[in-house]
């Protein structure tokens, strides 16, 4: 019997796209630790003979010293969607034409690096709003995946901007990281958006645990290791029961950081779980997979989402135009 699949995707967001949340000047360098992360992943999913998604940020497709890495992801057959060009994570805040530009840009500067023009999109920071969807139904996209339906979005926030050396306006412009608590009322299983001119947007959102809405993805499960490696295994393993007795099939994320400890990057010793080696983060990588391909097969977005939209019925949601949008002049 053929088993459900689940999506597996990758944000990759590169040392400099962390110190710019963060609100460290040093972020305008643009140093990046793609050179350092890629072989070592690569390997890992090569290993488990999983395609995924990386979501990638325009901002680096465009510099030449990561091409050699970005150009990696297509040669092993992985699919490239679109983290925005500049991955400020207020995407909510922008205008119309804002957006309209931040994806024409990334879309060229992708397609130029790696060959393909994405088809999907993710917020950085989870953000998103209902003129983004517009836009991205408009310039063709098959799927979005920026909501996270999990009620833990403002203590994440709280413990992510804890540790921040930013100005008033700074601290504003983040306050949307991760989501609202409102976003834990949002479903946990993909739908269909329907857009005020008439169009739809299938929408996968970062699973969470049905009914409970607890986050699962890789980087909460190395929060777990850092105390007990079975603690971790056994949440994870409830929550792909709870996913198979709700019919759900989960969409996966990870992180460089997922891969990366400060051993490999130190300017980011700041973030929670850096003071575990990266050899150990990659070696429970390998696990999580060799879990997760036990019970699904792991695939690339882009192959759920048309899975999703071949002929299945889903549920339709509309956006929320009741909250008012306020636009970056």
């Amino acid at each position: 019997m053929l088993k459900p699949m689940a999506s597996v995707s990758f944000d990759l967001d590169n040392l400099w796209s962390y110190q710019q949340t963060h609100g460290d000047a040093e972020w305008r360098r643009y140093g990046s630790y793609l050179p350092v992360l890629m072989p070592p992943l690569l390997e890992c999913l090569a290993r488990a003979s999983c395609a995924i998604t990386f979501f990638v940020v325009g901002a680096d497709a465009v510099r030449e010293e990561n091409l050699a890495a970005l150009q990696m992801i297509p040669a092993h057959g992985h699919e490239v969607g679109n983290h925005s060009f500049n991955h400020e994570c207020w995407l909510q805040l922008y205008s119309k034409a804002q957006l309209e530009e931040e994806l024409e840009r990334a879309e060229a500067a992708l397609l130029a690096a790696t060959g393909q023009r994405p088809l999907g999109f993710r917020g950085p920071g989870y953000s998103w709003s209902p003129t983004l969807l517009e836009v991205l139904a408009q310039r063709g996209y098959l799927y979005d995946a920026s909501t996270l339906p999990t009620y833990l979005g403002p203590l994440a926030r709280a413990y992510f901007l804890r540790s921040t050396r930013m100005t008033k306006e700074e601290r504003q412009q983040r306050q949307g990281l991760f989501g609202p608590f409102r976003n834990g009322f949002r479903p946990v299983r993909p739908y269909q958006w329907r857009l005020p001119d008439g169009r739809t947007l299938l929408e996968i959102p970062v699973t969470t645990m049905p009914v409970l809405k607890l986050p699962f993805h890789l980087s909460y499960l190395l929060y777990l290791a850092g105390t007990s490696e079975r603690l971790m295994y056994a949440y994870l393993n409830a929550a792909i029961a709870l996913c198979r007795m709700a019919r759900l099939e989960p969409s996966f994320l990870l992180h460089p950081l997922d891969v990366l400890g400060r051993d490999q990057v130190p300017q980011l010793a700041f973030f929670p779980g850096m003071d575990m080696p990266g050899a150990r983060k990659q070696r429970i990588l390998a696990g999580v997979l060799d879990v997760l391909a036990t019970h699904y097969r792991l695939v690339p977005m882009g192959v759920h989402a048309r899975a999703l939209t071949g002929g299945r019925q889903l549920r339709w949601m509309e956006p929320n135009l009741t909250v008012q949008e306020e636009t970056v002049q």
